[in-house]
């Protein structure tokens, strides 16, 4: 009997010992590098700030679990589009990121009407795909 509860506290000190993941390397990916489909008023969008610090644009974000503010600026090229320049101005989009979740960022186009002048309503960015994707951050050193 006292071997039983001997074995018994050494079993559940050694699995109280267990390794447990390193979710510090857990991430999602958020990405600008895809052309969405014109077609469905849907055109590419560079980052310019992440949580509103300025940063150089590149195809894929790796980040940790949790929520960021992505600064877009829209490349839309549609002929259509009749607004001053200076009406193309960059725009703020929330993310929540998960673990192993890739988004595309995309600039939608605003077709429910004509937008002339210096009417920013234009235009809103979005995550017009998500999909599963296998993410770890590269290990501290």
């Amino acid at each position: 009997m006292r071997n039983t509860i001997v074995c018994i506290v050494l079993g559940v000190l050694v699995s109280g010992c267990a390794s447990q993941p390193d979710t510090s390397r857990y991430c999602g990916t958020v990405s600008g590098y895809l052309d969405p489909n014109p077609a469905q008023d849907l055109y590419r969008a560079v980052v310019t700030h992440l949580n509103g610090k300025p940063v150089i644009s590149k195809p894929n974000y790796q980040l940790s679990p949790g929520i960021y503010e992505f600064t877009l600026a829209e490349l839309i090229s549609a002929p259509e589009l009749k607004v001053k320049l200076a009406a193309r101005t960059p725009k703020v989009l929330s993310v929540t990121v998960d673990t192993n979740q890739r988004y595309h960022l995309a600039a939608k186009f605003n077709t429910d009407k004509i937008y002339r002048g210096n009417n920013t309503d234009f235009w809103m960015p979005v995550i017009w795909q998500q999909e599963a994707h296998d993410c770890e951050l590269p290990e501290l050193k």
